[in-house]
């Protein structure tokens, strides 16, 4: 019943399957000078824009964190003052 399995063509006895080989190697190069390519093509910030992007980025996540801490004690205290008056008059 093994026998009936059919193999791709090149992949015999020698134990040279799809992912090992000659052919494997020069994928890899292939990928790693495809990959260098596309490095080259990048447009990289310069010290300026990283500061200034870093920057914005603080200040957004301390005024987030101000309007998180402002809403918990908001909603703190409705909710302390008002579900104990809800069961009150029980």
């Amino acid at each position: 019943m093994a026998d009936a399995v059919a193999r791709p063509s090149g992949s015999g006895a020698g134990g040279a399957g799809p992912n090992n080989g000659p052919g494997a190697i020069s994928r890899l190069v292939a990928f790693y000078h495809g990959v260098m390519a596309e490095m080259r093509k990048v447009t990289w910030p310069d010290f300026p824009q990283v500061r200034s992007a870093t920057i914005s980025i603080i200040i957004f996540v301390l005024i987030l964190g101000l309007v998180i801490t402002i809403l918990d004690f908001v909603l703190q205290g409705i909710l302390i003052k008002m579900i104990p008056s809800l069961f009150a008059g029980r």
